[in-house]
């Protein structure tokens, strides 16, 4: 069932505000917003975002953490995996698996500390930990020439398949109680293309790395407790019409609910990892083994199975953080004004319950909160990579959770959000909003500063 809007009322300020506006010659902002009174609510419990899988560290290590209900007996297997995660393939210790085109040597080059990526902030600041997909400009399908994604290594010479400037445009708004805010769309050029221009109408996407911990609770989840959110149609005429994306799963050639990557395009953990692996280290796997021709002995893969068994196990174990102020009194109004405004029609603020999961008691019947349906919405043209990813469409990003968020910083150093890290700070993100979600954004932008403050807190307390 959706949330419905609260009612809100627009005081005589409001008409002195837009007066003044139509007198400066410009056109006026939107009425402001005034909730008024909410419930202000704390759940027992809501604080573990990962259930029992949820760790009490709220510092630089957070997001690389056991779950405290793991087995001391399964520490040992638990470390070997994070061994396998900060490896460095380059090393010819480990064999010469990586590339020959590569966009990082090591999972942890982009995914510092398990969590999330960023972008240049200059165009002299090289390119890390994010990576550029490629799609055909004659339709659907990968790049003619340069695959799947553009690799900007190469073993042994200065650059890879080319080089990528980002500079940034500015635009401004406003809000409707006068404040003004800046927003910074990011312009990408690639240069030095090592087999010529990608094309006129090329579609790329730019995917800063997402952060690690809590996959394996996502994984956990029935498919059920998914697809009941399911509304393509908007037959509630809410305006929210989120759809699951259907994917192939490789190891069993059938199609399965996507759940993971920036447009679930990835329908378990396992081959979101072993995808990663291929895709930006050029490490074959037992998921991803190098093509073979007719008649030839088969090749081994660059990563064991055993060493892919230990990465999967740190992967699925990686604990949630606590969450931190999560019954102060502006906290909680921060919470009621997410609902109110319509955040948690996509972000979804109710427990979920994970299913029985074989093998990991850690992970079975924990109560999460994730903030996220993981269903596909349309976020208008402003955050379009035009790129189709299985059912997704150009404009169509799945619902990323939003548990832990307020870390970042803590944790990497940045404040850096949605798909390509454009957005600056938790602000920006709400405000880079369209599509499905623009009502929610200009309801945001109509709110009082304290409203917003408050907002924002909640979003911090994560």
């Amino acid at each position: 069932m959706r949330r419905r809007l609260y009612l809100v009322g627009i005081p005589l300020g409001a008409m002195m505000l837009t007066a003044v506006w139509a007198r400066a010659g410009r056109p006026p902002p939107p009425p402001p917003l005034v909730l008024g009174e909410l419930p202000l609510v704390s759940v027992p419990g809501e604080e573990l975002s990962g259930g029992g899988a949820t760790v009490k560290d709220t510092g630089r290590n957070a997001f690389g953490r056991s779950p405290p209900n793991l087995d001391r007996a399964r520490w040992p297997q638990f470390h070997i995996g994070k061994r396998v995660f900060d490896r460095d393939w380059s090393d010819p210790a480990h064999g010469p698996g990586l590339g020959p085109l590569f966009s990082a040597s090591s999972c942890m080059t982009c995914h510092v500390k398990d969590g999330r990526g960023r972008p240049p902030e200059s165009p002299s600041e090289p390119v890390v930990s994010i990576a550029f997909q490629l799609g055909s400009p004659e339709g659907a399908g990968p790049h003619p020439v340069y695959g799947e994604q553009l690799d900007l290594h190469r073993l042994g010479g200065l650059r890879g398949e080319g080089t990528v400037v980002v500079r940034h445009e500015e635009f401004s708004g406003r809000f409707s109680s006068g404040e003004p805010y800046v927003l910074a769309r990011p312009v990408y050029q690639f240069e030095h293309l090592a087999h010529g221009p990608l094309g006129e109408g090329t579609p790329f996407s730019p995917r800063v790395a997402p952060a690690n911990f809590g996959l394996g609770l996502l994984e956990a989840l029935p498919e059920e407790t998914l697809l009941v959110r399911e509304d393509a149609e908007d037959r509630d005429r809410d305006g929210i019409s989120g759809r699951a994306n259907r994917v192939e799963d490789v190891r069993t050639r059938g199609t399965r609910l996507g759940r993971f990557g920036w447009k679930a395009n990835q329908p378990t953990l396992l081959q979101q990892v072993a995808h990663a692996l291929v895709a930006d280290m050029g490490l074959t796997n037992e998921l991803y083994p190098r093509a073979q021709e007719a008649g030839a002995a088969p090749e081994a893969v660059d990563v064991r199975a055993y060493d892919l068994e230990q990465l999967m196990f740190y992967t699925r174990l990686l604990a949630v953080p606590k969450r931190r102020d999560w019954d102060a009194p502006a906290v909680l109004r921060g919470k009621a004004v997410f609902r109110a405004i319509g955040c948690a029609a996509c972000h979804v603020d109710e427990p979920m319950e994970t299913g029985d999961v074989p093998g990991f008691p850690e992970l079975s019947r924990q109560v999460i909160y994730p903030y996220s349906d993981l269903l596909l919405h349309d976020m208008g043209e402003a955050l379009a990579d035009g790129r189709p990813d299985g059912l997704a469409t150009g404009q169509e990003w799945r619902t990323p959770p939003l548990w832990g968020i307020g870390l970042t910083a803590t944790v990497n150093g940045h404040t850096r959000f949605l798909h390509d890290g454009r957005a600056r700070n938790l602000e920006e993100a709400v405000l880079w909003h369209g599509g499905e979600a623009a009502p929610a954004q200009t309801r945001y932008t109509r709110l009082p500063r304290e409203d917003r403050e408050a907002l924002l807190a909640f979003l911090g307390s994560l």
